[in-house]
């Protein structure tokens, strides 16, 4: 889990790096989309696996944490919709100032949440059995 929370740390700098850029002849509009779809779409996968496969491996082996898993679920439904707005932007060719924004809401979030989801789940995962790909599990770059 720190490794791909890492790898999307690392996808969210490069893509705050491509936006303070701005669009000129080093970065264009068509550059940039690449690398914000790219970090989105990271995202987005990492959390459809977890929601998808972890969550549920995790709460069957221990159901106390389920609020825990609930809570982590409605971060993932809030950073989703962060980034629909982050995308429409970037399909608007909105300025690099409110790509900026888009992506500090979206930094802010995510670092709240990767820290809270380490904190409660890293123990966890360490003993637990999953039976699937961690790939699936995790959405793993």
């Amino acid at each position: 889990m720190r490794r791909v929370h890492a790898r999307l740390r690392e996808a969210l700098r490069v893509t705050r790096e491509a936006v303070d850029r701005g669009e000129s002849a080093e970065t264009p509009a068509r550059e940039l989309l690449l690398f914000c779809h790219g970090f989105c779409s990271a995202l987005d996968a990492h959390h459809t696996g977890e929601d998808r496969t972890l969550f549920p491996a995790i709460e069957a082996a221990h159901p106390d944490l389920a609020p825990v898993l609930r809570t982590l679920q409605q971060d993932h439904s809030m950073i989703g919709h962060l980034l629909g707005g982050l995308e429409a932007a970037v399909r608007s060719r909105s300025s690099p100032e409110v790509l900026a924004r888009h992506l500090e809401g979206i930094a802010a979030i995510m670092e709240s949440h990767f820290r809270y989801e380490e904190r409660q789940l890293l123990t966890v995962l360490e003993g637990l059995a999953l039976d699937a790909d961690p790939g699936e599990a995790l959405g793993t770059l």
